[in-house]
């Protein structure tokens, strides 16, 4: 197993219900591991930056969360909110209708808002891939790129479906070498999040990463 997985893993915690013990616990495991930033709702910023004060540990927000649909003057101002709060990475969900429209100009325009709002945070922008044929899959990988985010990401984890190998592989085929690709939706365990890595993923998102890191550390002898 790779020694560095903790640093690929997006510590995240999206449930509606959680409470201010659950964010606590989010933040010190992500302390402890090592993560490679603590994941929650752009409501709970502020909160995990009081938490992680002095620990030099990044917080991604998500925007437009988990449907998309705001619009695009919504999701910069949610954006920039977050970003005043203390978010270093935002994870946007795309207008799923305009990439399935083939409508590129306000798919890109939307995109290229939260990223000028996000003021040099990097933007991921989530496909939702259980929804796209592969040819959408590719458009709006290609029109993520286009537009100046740092990263392409599957899924919220709250569809039909999550991150795949071919869906990976599609994704990194279509943006390249340099480009970020986040798999995010049914990462579990330390051999799925492995076949993501080797199917393109530079970066994991998933509630069990605590569960993953640990597994692979005692396949590698670490524990």
């Amino acid at each position: 197993m790779r020694p560095d997985l903790a640093a690929l893993i997006d510590h995240t915690l999206l449930r509606p219900g959680a409470i201010r013990s659950d964010f606590v616990r989010l933040c010190n495991e992500a302390v402890q591991h090592s993560f490679a930033t603590v994941c929650v709702n752009s409501a709970h910023v502020a909160l995990c930056t009081s938490l992680l004060a002095d620990r030099q540990l990044p917080i991604a927000a998500t925007v437009g969360f988990p449907l998309g649909a705001s619009s695009p003057a919504a999701k910069t101002a949610e954006a920039a909110q977050a970003v005043a709060d203390g978010a270093s990475e935002i994870d946007m969900v795309c207008q799923i209708y305009s990439l399935k429209e083939g409508l590129e100009e306000p798919f890109i325009e939307e995109i290229r808002r939260v990223v000028d709002a996000a003021g040099g945070s990097a933007v991921k922008v989530i496909l939702e891939t259980c929804l796209l044929s592969d040819d959408e899959k590719r458009r709006g990988a290609q029109w993520t790129r286009s537009a100046g985010a740092a990263f392409v990401k599957t899924s919220t984890g709250f569809g039909a479906g999550g991150a795949t190998e071919s869906d990976l592989r599609l994704l990194r085929a279509e943006v390249g070498p340099d480009f970020g690709v986040k798999a995010s939706g049914g990462i579990r365990d330390a051999e799925t999040a492995e076949r993501m890595i080797a199917a393109g993923a530079n970066r994991l998102g998933t509630s069990a990463g605590v569960a993953i890191v640990t597994e692979s550390k005692k396949g590698d002898g670490g524990y």
